[in-house]
């Protein structure tokens, strides 16, 4: 596992890493660990930036992004929030679990049988989504067995969530059942 910014490319301005000592003395830890499985679409990834700074979770990308995680379009979704994202890259799947100490995997596809809301989510979790156009392998589905887990949509007019929109709904589910929302 890279350290938080390893790949990130130089910005215009000098960045600052996110304050650790601040967080120690808030009593902050990062509750969620959000994984995006090779993202194709970069506003998607900058608008999970800002979700996950906007809640304290990790974000790790696996695999290859289908552009370059410093592209323009990045930054403009995640705003100026470079400064405060825990940001981690893994090559492969296998690094990324292999990264995972503590917490549980769930792993979120449209073609599941439980729903998102079936599980207790505790702190330290790790929340997997797939790409945009494809999803999640169906090896990695099956892998996961009871811990792949769908977000309903009842009306059956749509193929999927977009990734931001489902990153959010699921994240937040987690956020309130283990805050006690």
């Amino acid at each position: 596992m890279q350290a938080p910014h390893a790949t990130l490319p130089s910005l215009k301005r000098k960045r600052r890493q996110p304050s650790l000592t601040l967080q120690a003395l808030l009593g902050f830890t990062i509750m969620f660990h959000v994984a995006l499985l090779e993202p194709e679409i970069p506003p998607n990834t900058g608008n999970i930036i800002r979700l996950c700074v906007a809640t304290g979770a990790a974000l790790h990308i696996i695999g290859r992004a289908g552009f370059p995680i410093g592209e323009r379009t990045v930054r403009r979704a995640a705003v100026d929030y470079w400064d405060e994202i825990s940001l981690y890259r893994h090559a492969t799947l296998e690094e990324f679990e292999a990264s995972r100490d503590t917490g549980r995997i769930f792993c979120f596809t449209a073609h599941a049988a439980s729903r998102y809301t079936d599980v207790s989510y505790q702190a330290g979790d790790g929340l997997l989504f797939g790409c945009e156009s494809k999803g999640l392998p169906h090896s990695v589905v099956a892998r996961y067995g009871k811990r792949a887990l769908c977000i309903p949509m009842p009306t059956g007019k749509v193929r999927s969530l977009k990734l931001a929109n489902a990153v959010s709904v699921v994240l937040y589910e987690a956020l309130r059942q283990v805050n006690g929302w």
